[in-house]
Protein backbone atom coordinates (compact mmCIF):
# COMPACT_ATOMS: atom_id res chain seq x y z
CA UNK A 1 0.00 0.00 0.00
CA UNK A 2 1.30 3.47 -0.84
CA UNK A 3 1.55 6.35 1.61
CA UNK A 4 -1.59 8.44 2.05
CA UNK A 5 -2.21 11.30 -0.32
CA UNK A 6 -0.05 14.30 0.53
CA UNK A 7 2.49 12.28 2.52
CA UNK A 8 4.90 11.13 -0.22
CA UNK A 9 8.08 13.24 -0.05
CA UNK A 10 9.18 15.58 2.73
CA UNK A 11 10.91 15.45 6.10
CA UNK A 12 10.25 14.07 9.57
CA UNK A 13 12.49 15.86 12.10
CA UNK A 14 13.28 14.15 15.41
CA UNK A 15 15.15 15.47 18.43
CA UNK A 16 17.93 13.33 19.88
CA UNK A 17 19.91 13.88 23.08
CA UNK A 18 21.05 10.37 23.94
CA UNK A 19 18.44 9.56 26.61
CA UNK A 20 16.16 6.52 26.56
CA UNK A 21 13.22 8.81 25.78
CA UNK A 22 15.09 10.23 22.79
CA UNK A 23 15.98 6.74 21.56
CA UNK A 24 12.30 5.80 21.70
CA UNK A 25 11.43 8.95 19.74
CA UNK A 26 13.99 8.17 17.03
CA UNK A 27 12.71 4.60 16.62
CA UNK A 28 9.12 5.84 16.36
CA UNK A 29 10.08 8.56 13.87
CA UNK A 30 12.00 6.10 11.70
CA UNK A 31 9.03 3.73 11.53
CA UNK A 32 6.66 6.57 10.72
CA UNK A 33 8.95 8.01 8.04
CA UNK A 34 9.32 4.60 6.41
CA UNK A 35 5.54 4.05 6.34
CA UNK A 36 4.72 7.59 5.16
CA UNK A 37 7.35 7.84 2.43
CA UNK A 38 9.19 10.68 4.18
CA UNK A 39 12.87 11.27 4.86
CA UNK A 40 14.28 11.61 8.36
CA UNK A 41 16.33 14.37 9.99
CA UNK A 42 17.95 13.68 13.38
CA UNK A 43 18.51 16.91 15.31
CA UNK A 44 20.85 17.39 18.28
CA UNK A 45 20.62 20.60 20.29
CA UNK A 46 24.15 21.29 21.53
CA UNK A 47 23.39 23.09 24.79
CA UNK A 48 26.86 23.50 26.28
CA UNK A 49 27.87 26.64 24.32
CA UNK A 50 25.05 28.37 26.24
CA UNK A 51 26.83 27.65 29.53
CA UNK A 52 30.58 27.56 28.83
CA UNK A 53 33.26 28.52 26.31
CA UNK A 54 35.42 25.50 27.16
CA UNK A 55 34.22 23.25 24.34
CA UNK A 56 37.44 21.88 22.87
CA UNK A 57 39.39 18.74 23.81
CA UNK A 58 41.25 18.39 27.08
CA UNK A 59 44.97 18.71 26.43
CA UNK A 60 46.55 15.29 26.19
CA UNK A 61 43.22 13.38 26.28
CA UNK A 62 42.27 11.99 22.89
CA UNK A 63 38.59 12.09 21.95
CA UNK A 64 37.68 14.49 24.77
CA UNK A 65 35.85 17.79 24.86
CA UNK A 66 32.22 18.89 24.78
CA UNK A 67 32.19 19.38 21.01
CA UNK A 68 33.42 15.84 20.44
CA UNK A 69 30.80 14.53 22.88
CA UNK A 70 28.00 16.35 21.03
CA UNK A 71 29.22 15.03 17.66
CA UNK A 72 29.28 11.51 19.10
CA UNK A 73 25.69 11.86 20.38
CA UNK A 74 24.48 13.02 16.97
CA UNK A 75 26.32 10.19 15.20
CA UNK A 76 24.72 7.72 17.63
CA UNK A 77 21.27 9.13 16.85
CA UNK A 78 21.80 8.96 13.10
CA UNK A 79 23.05 5.36 13.33
CA UNK A 80 20.05 4.41 15.47
CA UNK A 81 17.68 6.07 12.99
CA UNK A 82 19.21 4.28 10.01
CA UNK A 83 19.01 0.91 11.74
CA UNK A 84 15.41 1.51 12.79
CA UNK A 85 14.51 2.67 9.26
CA UNK A 86 16.03 -0.48 7.79
CA UNK A 87 14.04 -2.63 10.19
CA UNK A 88 10.83 -0.71 9.51
CA UNK A 89 11.33 -1.09 5.77
CA UNK A 90 11.78 -4.86 6.15
CA UNK A 91 15.45 -4.78 5.17
CA UNK A 92 18.48 -6.34 6.83
CA UNK A 93 22.24 -6.31 6.20
CA UNK A 94 23.48 -8.73 3.53
CA UNK A 95 23.51 -12.30 4.77
CA UNK A 96 21.49 -11.51 7.89
CA UNK A 97 17.94 -12.83 8.24
CA UNK A 98 15.52 -10.28 9.64
CA UNK A 99 14.00 -11.33 12.95
CA UNK A 100 10.29 -11.98 13.10
CA UNK A 101 8.68 -9.00 14.88
CA UNK A 102 7.19 -9.71 18.31
CA UNK A 103 3.99 -7.81 17.54
CA UNK A 104 1.66 -8.04 14.58
CA UNK A 105 1.54 -5.38 11.89
CA UNK A 106 -1.98 -4.14 11.06
CA UNK A 107 -3.27 -5.48 7.74
CA UNK A 108 -4.11 -1.99 6.46
CA UNK A 109 -0.73 -0.44 7.35
CA UNK A 110 1.11 1.14 4.38
CA UNK A 111 3.99 -0.76 2.78
CA UNK A 112 7.12 0.85 4.28
CA UNK A 113 10.02 2.28 2.28
CA UNK A 114 13.54 3.10 3.39
CA UNK A 115 13.86 6.82 4.24
CA UNK A 116 17.03 8.82 3.73
CA UNK A 117 18.52 9.87 7.09
CA UNK A 118 20.70 12.89 7.84
CA UNK A 119 21.85 14.63 11.02
CA UNK A 120 21.92 18.26 12.17
CA UNK A 121 23.75 19.67 15.20
CA UNK A 122 23.06 23.26 16.26
CA UNK A 123 24.22 25.19 19.32
CA UNK A 124 21.41 26.39 21.59
CA UNK A 125 18.58 25.30 23.84
CA UNK A 126 16.38 22.46 22.55
CA UNK A 127 13.15 24.28 21.71
CA UNK A 128 14.61 26.99 19.43
CA UNK A 129 17.03 24.54 17.79
CA UNK A 130 14.22 22.06 17.05
CA UNK A 131 11.95 24.83 15.77
CA UNK A 132 14.61 25.92 13.31
CA UNK A 133 15.41 22.39 12.17
CA UNK A 134 11.70 21.64 11.61
CA UNK A 135 10.90 24.75 9.56
CA UNK A 136 10.47 22.62 6.39
CA UNK A 137 9.27 19.42 8.13
CA UNK A 138 5.92 17.65 7.87
CA UNK A 139 6.25 16.43 11.47
CA UNK A 140 8.49 17.10 14.47
CA UNK A 141 8.99 14.16 16.86
CA UNK A 142 10.33 14.56 20.40
CA UNK A 143 10.63 12.37 23.46
CA UNK A 144 8.53 13.26 26.49
CA UNK A 145 11.79 14.04 28.31
CA UNK A 146 14.93 14.41 26.25
CA UNK A 147 17.92 15.71 28.23
CA UNK A 148 18.23 13.32 31.14
CA UNK A 149 18.87 14.21 34.78
CA UNK A 150 21.31 17.08 34.24
CA UNK A 151 18.82 19.34 32.46
CA UNK A 152 15.62 17.51 33.29
CA UNK A 153 13.61 20.60 34.20
CA UNK A 154 14.55 22.27 30.92
CA UNK A 155 13.57 19.15 29.00
CA UNK A 156 10.24 18.99 30.75
CA UNK A 157 9.29 22.38 29.32
CA UNK A 158 10.42 21.66 25.75
CA UNK A 159 7.27 19.75 24.76
CA UNK A 160 4.98 22.54 26.01
CA UNK A 161 7.10 25.17 24.26
CA UNK A 162 7.09 23.33 20.93
CA UNK A 163 3.39 22.49 21.16
CA UNK A 164 2.76 26.23 21.17
CA UNK A 165 5.43 27.40 18.74
CA UNK A 166 6.61 24.71 16.29
CA UNK A 167 6.16 25.36 12.55
CA UNK A 168 4.56 21.94 12.01
CA UNK A 169 2.61 19.29 13.97
CA UNK A 170 4.49 17.95 17.02
CA UNK A 171 4.47 14.28 18.10
CA UNK A 172 5.43 13.67 21.74
CA UNK A 173 6.51 10.06 22.26
CA UNK A 174 5.92 8.33 25.58
CA UNK A 175 5.90 4.66 24.56
CA UNK A 176 6.41 2.36 21.54
CA UNK A 177 3.74 1.80 18.91
CA UNK A 178 0.62 -0.09 19.98
CA UNK A 179 -0.65 -1.81 16.81
CA UNK A 180 -4.44 -2.22 16.56
CA UNK A 181 -5.00 0.46 19.21
CA UNK A 182 -6.86 3.56 17.99
CA UNK A 183 -5.81 7.05 17.11
CA UNK A 184 -8.11 9.26 19.22
CA UNK A 185 -8.78 12.85 18.18
CA UNK A 186 -10.60 15.57 20.09
CA UNK A 187 -13.21 17.49 18.09
CA UNK A 188 -15.03 20.70 18.99
CA UNK A 189 -16.82 23.66 17.38
CA UNK A 190 -13.66 25.69 16.70
CA UNK A 191 -12.79 26.62 13.09
CA UNK A 192 -9.53 24.64 13.30
CA UNK A 193 -11.15 21.36 14.36
CA UNK A 194 -11.64 19.98 10.79
CA UNK A 195 -7.94 20.48 10.06
CA UNK A 196 -7.04 18.60 13.25
CA UNK A 197 -9.31 15.72 12.22
CA UNK A 198 -7.68 15.67 8.78
CA UNK A 199 -4.26 15.42 10.45
CA UNK A 200 -5.53 12.56 12.62
CA UNK A 201 -6.84 10.78 9.50
CA UNK A 202 -3.42 11.01 7.84
CA UNK A 203 -1.78 9.62 10.98
CA UNK A 204 -4.28 6.75 11.30
CA UNK A 205 -3.77 5.85 7.62
CA UNK A 206 0.01 5.73 8.03
CA UNK A 207 -0.20 3.69 11.23
CA UNK A 208 -2.95 1.41 9.92
CA UNK A 209 -5.02 2.22 13.01
CA UNK A 210 -8.74 2.81 13.60
CA UNK A 211 -9.79 6.40 14.27
CA UNK A 212 -12.03 7.51 17.11
CA UNK A 213 -13.43 11.05 17.33
CA UNK A 214 -14.18 12.28 20.85
CA UNK A 215 -16.27 15.35 21.66
CA UNK A 216 -16.53 16.66 25.20
CA UNK A 217 -19.88 18.48 25.33
CA UNK A 218 -19.26 22.00 26.70
CA UNK A 219 -22.98 22.58 27.36
CA UNK A 220 -23.12 19.83 29.92
CA UNK A 221 -19.95 21.24 31.46
CA UNK A 222 -21.80 24.49 32.17
CA UNK A 223 -21.32 26.61 29.03
CA UNK A 224 -24.07 28.98 27.88
CA UNK A 225 -26.28 27.70 25.06
CA UNK A 226 -26.38 29.59 21.76
CA UNK A 227 -29.55 30.19 19.74
CA UNK A 228 -30.45 31.28 16.21
CA UNK A 229 -29.39 30.23 12.77
CA UNK A 230 -25.73 31.15 13.46
CA UNK A 231 -25.51 28.98 16.58
CA UNK A 232 -22.69 26.44 16.46
CA UNK A 233 -23.33 22.71 16.53
CA UNK A 234 -22.79 20.99 19.86
CA UNK A 235 -23.18 17.66 21.58
CA UNK A 236 -24.22 14.60 19.59
CA UNK A 237 -25.08 16.69 16.54
CA UNK A 238 -21.55 18.10 16.35
CA UNK A 239 -20.00 14.66 16.84
CA UNK A 240 -22.21 13.01 14.21
CA UNK A 241 -21.30 15.71 11.68
CA UNK A 242 -17.59 15.29 12.38
CA UNK A 243 -17.76 11.49 12.09
CA UNK A 244 -19.64 11.72 8.78
CA UNK A 245 -17.08 14.16 7.40
CA UNK A 246 -14.18 11.96 8.55
CA UNK A 247 -15.69 8.90 6.88
CA UNK A 248 -16.09 10.90 3.68
CA UNK A 249 -12.40 11.85 3.76
CA UNK A 250 -11.08 8.41 4.68
CA UNK A 251 -12.72 5.65 2.68
CA UNK A 252 -11.73 2.28 4.13
CA UNK A 253 -10.65 3.69 7.49
CA UNK A 254 -12.55 2.46 10.54
CA UNK A 255 -14.06 5.61 12.10
CA UNK A 256 -16.13 5.85 15.27
CA UNK A 257 -17.29 8.57 17.65
CA UNK A 258 -17.70 8.99 21.39
CA UNK A 259 -19.56 11.75 23.24
CA UNK A 260 -18.38 12.61 26.73
CA UNK A 261 -19.19 15.32 29.25
CA UNK A 262 -17.11 17.11 31.85
CA UNK A 263 -13.69 18.74 31.92
CA UNK A 264 -12.10 18.63 28.45
CA UNK A 265 -8.55 17.55 29.36
CA UNK A 266 -9.69 14.98 31.91
CA UNK A 267 -12.22 13.41 29.56
CA UNK A 268 -9.82 13.31 26.62
CA UNK A 269 -7.16 11.65 28.75
CA UNK A 270 -9.69 9.07 29.92
CA UNK A 271 -10.91 8.44 26.37
CA UNK A 272 -7.33 7.92 25.19
CA UNK A 273 -6.34 5.59 28.02
CA UNK A 274 -6.10 2.63 25.61
CA UNK A 275 -5.08 4.64 22.53
CA UNK A 276 -1.91 4.52 20.49
CA UNK A 277 -1.99 8.28 19.90
CA UNK A 278 -4.14 11.16 21.14
CA UNK A 279 -4.43 14.02 18.62
CA UNK A 280 -5.24 17.57 19.72
CA UNK A 281 -5.36 20.89 17.93
CA UNK A 282 -4.33 24.34 19.09
CA UNK A 283 -7.23 26.79 18.76
CA UNK A 284 -4.91 29.74 18.15
CA UNK A 285 -1.41 28.66 17.03
CA UNK A 286 0.00 32.15 17.64
CA UNK A 287 -1.14 32.15 21.28
CA UNK A 288 0.72 29.10 22.59
CA UNK A 289 -0.34 25.55 23.36
CA UNK A 290 -3.45 26.40 25.41
CA UNK A 291 -4.64 24.97 28.73
CA UNK A 292 -6.08 21.71 27.40
CA UNK A 293 -3.00 20.78 25.36
CA UNK A 294 -0.68 21.68 28.24
CA UNK A 295 -2.69 19.61 30.72
CA UNK A 296 -2.76 16.61 28.38
CA UNK A 297 0.99 16.77 27.71
CA UNK A 298 1.68 16.75 31.45
CA UNK A 299 -0.51 13.72 32.18
CA UNK A 300 -1.00 11.60 29.04
CA UNK A 301 0.15 8.00 29.13
CA UNK A 302 -0.06 7.57 25.36
CA UNK A 303 1.77 9.36 22.56
CA UNK A 304 0.32 12.80 21.78
CA UNK A 305 0.19 14.62 18.45
CA UNK A 306 -0.39 18.38 18.64
CA UNK A 307 -1.64 19.73 15.33
CA UNK A 308 -0.22 23.17 14.55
Amino acid sequence: MSAPSGQQGGIVAVGYGGSEAAQLAVRWAAGYAAAAGLNLRVVHAWVWPVFTKKLGPVKGVAGSGLRHSAEAILAEGVELARAAALEAAGAAPSGVQRAVPDRAVPENAPEPSRPAVDGVMEAGLPAPVLRGAARDARLLVVGSRGLGAVLGQVAGSVCIDLAGSAPCPVMVIRRPRRPHHPVVVGVDASPRSPATVAEAIRLAEVLGAPLQLVHVDPLRAGAREEHGRHARLHGQELLDRAVAQARGLAAGLEVSGALREGHAARELLDAADDADVLVLGTHNPSAGAGNTVSAVLHKARCNVLVDR
